[in-house]
């Protein structure tokens, strides 16, 4: 049997008008979001050269975007989305600008501070992604009809990682060719371009329950419907946790530094690499959306994933290591569209903020916090044996959940279409 299906119009959500401003809007970000990442990372690591810094960025990132999760989740669902998007951005821009002006003058403040002024601007980009990212999927609901959910997913998840292509890229070539504080310039452009693709969409009408809810139960109203979701919950949890315990990126910089020695250039291509995997898997996905046999798919794409890791942990060819982070990008993304697709077609239009808010707090506890878990990993372990027990890890969930979660096995997404 077929895992994908053929698509009728592969290009039907990019013809909604605001879905096009939308996808520029996620293109610029991503591209400003990266950008920064991979800065700070190759910043951080000429500094200290400490792999735990590394994985204490994406905790400090991560603390703040899951601490305030629920709340977020309950504003979107409030008040205006695009409102609080253009909020969350001008706050995002303002955390750039502090770190250009740390850096300054050969990293300038940061020498007589020490680094925990990078800290303290990464935690304020968590503070504001944590608020970003629900408004954000909860607008995209609403920009495009129920039909189309699938292929918005598929093409939101190719703007987003042809962004992340592009971010990292520019980031390290700029880093590398010329200076931080041109690479941080660059962020601000492209932050400030992303402002502007929000401006032509429309406000949308916010849906509110007639139910009268104490602030509480608001909070936890997200919780509780995800939890009551077999499927939901068994997607969620099966992405964090292969992410959590099998993603090498926040030990990128250590890679491409001590075993491919390929200096910053380098490390912007490795890090694009898994992006160029996914670009590819989502045109792909756009003609053959994983819809009718989507749990098998969801389990042969982590398992695949997991594989991946373990192999690129083991590398010691800058072009093989290029490769099996393509590949891994490939099967990632298979996850990732799946488990879009599951939240837009089952989730009501007002708890999408919440819902949004809980996936949030699965995705930055597999990405930020898995960050954090490479680098105490990498410190106690080693390197390359901590990435190969991420991986061993991620095939060890994923074999725990296809007999455990016969349920998220069997899904057939093309009946709720």
């Amino acid at each position: 049997m077929a895992l994908f299906d053929k698509s009728t119009d592969a290009f039907g959500a990019i013809k909604v008008k605001e879905f096009s401003f939308f996808l520029s809007f996620r293109f610029f970000v991503t591209i400003a979001t990266l950008m920064q990442s991979v800065i700070v990372g190759w910043q951080m690591y000429e500094l200290t050269h400490n792999p735990l810094d590394l994985g204490l960025i994406g905790l400090a990132e991560a603390i703040p975007a899951i601490g305030i999760a629920l709340f977020s989740g309950h504003i979107a669902d409030k008040y205006d989305r695009k409102t609080i998007i253009l909020i969350s951005l001008l706050v995002f821009i303002a955390g750039v600008f502090m770190l250009l002006a740390f850096s300054i003058g050969q990293f300038g403040l940061i020498n007589k501070l020490g680094v925990w002024p990078i800290f303290m601007v990464v935690g304020l980009g968590g503070f504001s992604r944590g608020f970003l990212y629900p408004s954000a999927m909860g607008l995209m609901a609403q920009i495009v009809p129920r039909s189309l959910y699938a292929n918005s997913a598929t093409w939101n998840s190719v703007v987003w990682h042809v962004g992340a292509v592009t971010g990292p890229a520019i980031g390290g070539l700029i880093y590398g060719f010329f200076s931080v504080e041109i690479a941080y310039c660059g962020v601000l452009f492209f932050a400030l371009i992303a402002l502007l693709m929000m401006i032509p969409i429309q406000k949308k009408m916010i849906i509110v329950s007639e139910k009268v809810e104490t602030l509480k139960e608001r909070l936890l109203t997200g919780l509780r419907f995800v939890f009551k979701n077999q499927v939901m919950l068994g997607a969620m949890s099966l992405d964090m946790f292969a992410v959590l315990f099998g993603g090498a990126v926040a030990m990128l910089p250590v890679f491409a530094n001590d075993i491919l020695h390929v200096g910053p250039e380098g490390l912007g291509v490795l890090r694009a690499s898994p992006a160029v995997g996914s670009i590819c898997m989502s045109l792909f996905l756009a003609y053959n959306p994983p819809l009718r046999n989507a749990g098998k798919a969801l389990l042969i794409g982590v398992t695949g994933f997991g594989v991946c890791m373990v192999s690129f942990a083991l590398s010691k060819n800058f072009y093989l290591s290029l490769t099996l982070l393509m590949l891994s990008g490939m099967f990632d993304n298979i996850s990732v569209v799946i488990r879009q697709t599951i939240m837009q077609l089952m989730t009501p239009d007002e708890v999408r903020g919440r819902v949004a808010s809980v996936n949030s707090i699965f995705i930055g506890s597999s990405n930020e916090i898995g960050s954090f878990e490479s680098g105490l990993a990498a410190s106690l372990m080693g390197l390359v044996p901590s990435v190969i027990f991420g991986g061993a890890m991620t095939l060890l969930v994923v074999s725990v959940t296809a007999v455990i979660a016969p349920v998220l096995r069997k899904l057939n997404l093309s009946n709720l279409k």
